[in-house]
This record gives structure tokens, sequence and C-alpha cells, in this order.
């Protein structure tokens, strides 16, 4: 008996490398999603912009880490043997190297905004609501006037569940979507558009 073909799978992280926009088909949306813990780390570092009730909103004005390039090109010059051979690479060569790696940062994470999202469990225990949350995070963003650079949405604390008892209500997702409107509006403020940095 023959088995299925295989299904393509939709989920971002079976065709997409890390730190890639994947759209879901629900249109262009204003910013790329940040995927890598090296990203969220540098701008959880960085003192809140804007906070709320429910949220607190990060911002740092600079693009993806890269760093993985000069791992990944390091795998491929490796020999099997372990043998590296000793060369001498002429200033010429590292100028175009430099210029190379540019270009590569240009493509592979062009200026604009990043965002990314952290949901606790610990303020919201029920899949359904982290999900809801995640959603309207990403849809009142796209509809905001982020400068460019690296967001991180937080959740610092949960909604009252005395009010909210559905895990997904209309009611809750109008809440959230509310406050985030506000709180997205100051953090775009706080940080006008400035040139970005790879650093």
């Amino acid at each position: 008996m023959r088995a299925a073909p295989r299904v393509a799978s939709d989920s971002p992280s079976d065709s997409a490398p890390a730190g890639a926009h994947v759209s879901n088909g629900a249109g262009p949306k204003a910013h790329a999603r940040l995927v890598r813990s090296v990203d969220f780390e540098r701008v959880l570092r960085a003192r809140p912009c804007a906070l709320s009730a429910h949220f607190a909103v990060h911002h740092v004005a600079k693009r993806p880490e890269a760093s993985h390039w000069a791992l990944s090109a390091a795998r491929r010059t490796e020999l099997s043997t372990g043998v590296r051979p000793k060369m001498v690479r002429s200033v010429d060569d590292l100028t175009l190297t430099s210029r190379l790696n540019a270009l590569r940062l240009a493509s592979e994470f062009p200026p604009g905004a990043w965002l990314g999202c952290v949901v606790p469990k610990r303020h919201a225990r029920r899949a359904v609501t982290r999900a809801l949350l995640k959603r309207q995070i990403h849809s009142a963003a796209a509809a905001a006037a982020l400068s460019p650079g690296l967001w991180v949405v937080r959740l610092r604390a949960g909604f009252d569940r005395t009010a909210f008892p559905s895990a997904a209500s209309a009611a809750l997702a109008r809440a959230v979507r509310g406050e985030l409107d506000v709180l997205l509006a100051q953090g775009a403020r706080a940080n006008p558009a400035t040139r970005l940095t790879t650093a």
C-alpha cells in the first residue's frame, strides 16, 4: 500500500530561515517578525519605551543580529580532514568581502520595523488566550506607524479572569486591541525614525 503524498506545511519554521518574514496570506504587513532568541535578548535589555496596564514595549534602532553568517561561512570553508590551508588575503579582497556582507545584510534584513511578542504562560495560562494576544499584537503593530528597528511587545500582567471569563472572547479582543493601539502610538512617538545600525 502506497503512503499518502506528503502535504506541504504552512508552518514558517518548515521553510523559512530564522529571522525571515513570512506572510500568512492575510496581506502585506508593516513589519517583519523576530524569531531568534538573540534578537529578543538585545531588545529586552533596553528599558521599556511605553507601558500600559498589561503590556510593555521595548525598542532598539538596530537590525536583527547577523553573526550567524560568519559561522556558516566558516563551516563552508572547513575541509573534511580538518586541515585548513593558509591563505593570504589582499586588502582588495577584504574590501570586497565587506561590501558583499553589507549587500547580504541589506537583502536579508531590509530596513524597517521587526516585531516580536513575549506572552508568558504565568500571565496567560490558556493557549487560546495566548494565541489571541499574539494575533492582536501583530495586528495592532501592522496598523501603527512604528519607526525602523527591533520591537518587542511583552505581556507583563494578566487580564482579570472575572472580567473576561472566556478564554478568547470578542470583548477580550477589543480590550486588548484598544490598549495596544494606545500603547504602540506612545512607543512610536517616543522613538522617532532613526538611522539603523548593524551592531
